[in-house]
C-alpha cells in the first residue's frame, strides 16, 4: 500500500501490540467501564475527523453512549477496540453533515497579508482548533504508544479539512490506523471500490493543499526542539526582534486564528509583532513551555497593565525543521482553551 507522506508508521501494527478487552462482559456496565482504555485514541481519532477538541469530546461520549445501548448486539466477529472505531467514524460522519469545514487562516484561498495593515477577527468562522498531547507520566495510557504525532500534526489534521466527510474517514482508516479497504467499506457502509476511489481523490487533494514531504519536521522531545522553542521563547520575552528574525525559515508561516490573515518570512512575521503585539518591551511577555498536536509549543501570557498581571493571551504551535521555525499557530487564548491544556490563566 502506498504510504502517505502525512502520516508515520503507527496503526494496526502497533494497535496489535495492545491486549484488547474479551470480546463477553458480566453486563453492559463492565464493557463500558473496561471500554475507557481506548477513550483518547477514540478522541485523536474524533479530532482527526473533526478538527475541533470540542466535538471531539461530544463525539467520544457519544459512541460509549452508542456502544452501550447496542453492545447486545455486538458478535465479537471484530476486536472491541475495532468495533468502537466503527462507531466513532459513523458518529463523526453524522455529525459533519453538513458542516463546514475547520480551517486555519492560511487555507482560506487567501494570498499572504500585509503586516502593517489592518487585522481582521472573525469569530464566526469554525477554526481548526488545537489538541492537547497525551500525558507523559502514564506510560499504561494507550495513547502513548498509539497515536502517532504525524497524524494529529496540525499540517496533516488542516490538510483532511479539505476533504469531504467520507473522503476523510477513508484516508484516515487506511493509512492511519491501516485498515485493509474491505474493512473500511464494510465499516461505513459502502463498497471496496468505492473506497479505493475514496482514497485516491483524498490523496490527490492532500497532494494538492501540500505537495511536500513532511518527514525532515523535528520531533517535539528532541534536544533541537527544545533549543529552538527556548530560543524562541527568549526572543519575544526579552523583546529581541533581530534574534526573532534569526529563528524563522526563509518560508515560516505566522498566523493567529480566529484573526483571518497569514504572514509569511522572518521579515513580515516580525513586522507583525511589532505593528500589532500589545507587548512594548522586555517583560510585557511570559510563556510556559508545553505540546500540543505532537509539536512544541509555548502558552503565552501578556501583561496587564491595568492589574499588574500576566494573563493568557495565545497557545503558540510550533513546526520545527532543521533550519529553524517553519510554522506558528497563535489560538487565541479565549473559550477555556488554556483549562483544556491543564494551563493557568493567570501567572503570578
Amino acid at each position: 500500500m502506498r504510504r502517505s507522506p502525512w502520516v508515520g508508521s503507527a496503526g494496526v501494527s502497533v494497535l496489535a501490540e495492545i491486549p484488547d478487552l474479551p470480546e463477553s462482559f458480566d453486563s453492559k456496565d463492565d464493557f463500558l467501564a473496561g471500554a475507557q482504555r481506548y477513550r483518547r485514541e477514540l478522541l485523536a481519532h474524533c479530532y482527526r475527523m473533526t478538527g475541533s477538541l470540542h466535538d471531539a469530546e461530544d463525539l467520544v461520549q457519544e459512541t460509549y453512549l452508542r456502544a452501550w445501548k447496542s453492545y447486545e448486539g455486538f458478535q465479537g466477529r471484530s476486536s472491541v477496540r475495532t468495533w468502537l472505531y466503527r462507531i466513532a467514524t459513523n458518529t463523526c460522519l453524522t455529525s459533519l453533515d453538513g458542516r463546514k469545514r475547520r480551517p486555519l487562516p492560511s487555507g482560506l484561498g487567501q494570498p499572504s497579508s500585509d503586516p502593517t495593515g489592518d487585522i481582521a477577527e472573525h469569530r464566526e468562522i469554525t477554526w481548526l482548533e488545537p489538541l492537547p498531547d497525551a500525558p507523559k507520566e502514564d506510560p499504561s495510557d494507550p495513547s502513548v504508544i498509539v497515536e502517532s504525532r504525524e497524524s494529529v500534526r496540525l499540517a496533516f489534521v488542516a490538510a483532511l479539512q479539505h476533504l469531504s466527510a467520507r473522503q476523510r474517514a477513508v484516508l484516515v482508516l487506511r493509512e492511519v490506523l491501516q485498515w485493509k479497504a474491505a474493512e473500511v467499506a464494510e465499516a461505513i457502509g459502502t463498497s471496496t471500490a468505492a473506497v479505493n476511489s475514496l482514497l485516491q481523490r483524498a490523496r490527490a487533494q492532500l497532494d494538492a493543499v501540500r505537495p511536500s514531504e513532511d518527514g525532515d519536521v523535528v520531533a517535539p522531545d528532541s534536544r533541537e526542539a527544545g533549543e529552538q522553542l527556548a530560543r524562541y521563547v527568549a526572543a519575544f520575552e526579552n523583546y529581541d526582534m533581530d534574534e526573532l528574525v534569526k529563528l524563522f525559515t526563509a518560508d515560516a508561516i505566522f498566523e493567529m486564528p480566529p484573526f483571518d490573515g497569514w504572514y509569511q518570512g522572518p521579515a513580515d512575521i516580525v513586522t507583525l509583532s511589532k505593528t500589532h503585539c500589545p507587548a512594548q518591551g522586555p517583560g510585557d511577555m511570559r510563556f510556559l513551555a508545553t505540546t500540543a498536536n505532537g509539536q512544541p509549543a509555548a502558552a503565552l501570557y501578556m501583561l496587564n497593565r491595568e492589574t499588574g498581571r500576566h494573563e493568557e493571551f495565545q497557545l503558540h504551535v510550533l513546526e520545527v525543521r532543521p533550519g529553524g521555525v517553519s510554522h506558528v499557530v497563535a489560538f487565541h487564548a479565549g473559550e477555556g482553551l488554556f483549562a483544556r491544556f491543564g494551563l493557568p490563566d493567570v501567572l503570578v
